[in-house]
């Protein structure tokens, strides 16, 4: 009977990674499109840009904080436990923020959001690092969240109009409760599924913290540029619908990005690919300053958004090379979750003027941070697989 069972929820089996799939796309329902929930809370509830800049931004903390203690925890606890509870969770605090219009208490419940979300974050992106070809299921995860924020974006703007922030509130706390159906199919444990990779070599302690490092600092460039991508555009001349609209074909461009990383995973050097996605993703960001028209803003936002999902699947598949148990994949999702957390803070910190310059130079000078601090381990890593290939 225990064998049975571990066949059914095999994660390298369809029904496996559809799962994991959903769930992942479930867990980031407001963060992947954050934008025009930030644009929402200024224009439809009353919060000013930097309320609404924080309340993002503590969201994303109780995503990080769920994410940082499953990394010590999960392998204690029921997997299928802690995705119910997180669902559920999700459920209760999104519902009840469509009745509250007090910034405090809403940020409280954005944070408790946030736990669930986490929960789920977590554990599908664990999961997916500890799959037989990591590199291209990160692609097909990726991918499947940005046409879910492509079509969100799309839709914002119109359900706005429609039914209101609290019918989009409502629409965040059902849509966990798709994920239910699927929990069965989840392992009990990661400890079952492990499966590493035949690339994978021990990296000194020193580049592995390298690694996560980089991990958390790219993350908070993009914390720190996407929570304002939307006010970017409305503050550059472009009116609501111009920006959603550019947005939502970014979010196609993102969907491109991850695709590619699908067909080219494993094919192309990690240090090419990550210095070529976190350059081209940094100095695109430069024609966002100052004023500019809706067909520069939709094509600058579009390959932004084409570079960071591009380099999302490599950056993590390159971390389940990192060691041979698994662990440092896992380490690196809650510093994932830890930099998107601290992004859109420490950007309404240094908000300066109406163009939100100080924001743009601000993300980039993170991403090319991000990239001195990815190259060593990566170089590494590329070094010894050689290594033990020849001996």
């Amino acid at each position: 009977m225990r064998q049975r069972n571990e066949e059914a929820v095999d994660l390298n089996s369809f029904r496996g990674l559809a799962s994991t799939i959903l769930l992942g796309v479930i867990g980031p329902e407001v963060f992947i499109v954050q934008p025009g929930f930030v644009q929402g809370l200024v224009q439809h509830v009353g919060f000013d840009e930097q309320g609404a800049g924080y309340t993002a931004s503590v969201e994303m903390f109780g995503i990080a904080a769920t994410t940082v203690a499953l990394t010590f925890l999960a392998r204690r606890l029921d997997w299928r436990k802690i995705l119910t509870i997180s669902l559920l969770l999700m459920f209760a605090a999104n519902a009840a923020c469509a009745y509250v219009d007090d910034l405090q208490t809403f940020a409280i419940l954005r944070v408790l959001a946030g736990f669930g979300a986490g929960g789920l974050i977590s554990l599908s992106f664990t999961a997916i690092g500890l799959t037989r070809n990591p590199d291209r299921n990160f692609g097909w995860l990726i991918m499947w969240v940005l046409i879910y924020g492509a079509l969100g974006l799309l839709a914002m703007p119109s359900a706005f109009n429609l039914i209101g922030m609290r019918g989009v509130l409502w629409f965040f706390a059902l849509f966990p409760l798709i994920g239910l159906a699927v929990v069965r199919y989840m392992p009990r444990s990661g400890e079952t599924v492990i499966h590493v990779s035949a690339d994978a070599v021990e990296l000194s302690a020193a580049l592995k913290s390298s690694a996560l490092l980089s991990m958390f600092v790219y993350f908070l460039a993009q914390g720190v540029v996407w929570a304002y991508l939307f006010l970017i555009g409305v503050n550059g001349g472009l009116n609501e619908q111009q920006v959603a609209n550019g947005l939502t074909i970014s979010q196609f461009a993102g969907v491109a990005g991850a695709f590619a990383a699908v067909l080219l995973a494993q094919r192309t050097h990690y240090a090419i690919a990550l210095t070529v996605g976190i350059v081209g993703g940094a100095i695109v960001l430069y024609p966002l300053v100052g004023h500019f028209g809706a067909v520069l803003y939709a094509l600058t936002v579009s390959v932004y958004n084409f570079a960071w999902n591009y380099v999302q699947p490599v950056i993590l598949g390159a971390m389940a090379k990192f060691d041979r148990r698994g662990h440092v994949v896992v380490y690196a999702v809650a510093a994932q979750m830890c930099g998107l957390a601290a992004g859109p803070g420490l950007a309404a910190l240094v908000i300066g003027d109406r163009s939100l310059t100080s924001v743009i130079s601000l993300g980039i000078g993170l991403f090319f941070l991000s990239l001195a601090l990815i190259l060593p381990p990566v170089l590494a890593q590329a070094q010894r697989r050689q290594g033990v290939a020849v001996t």
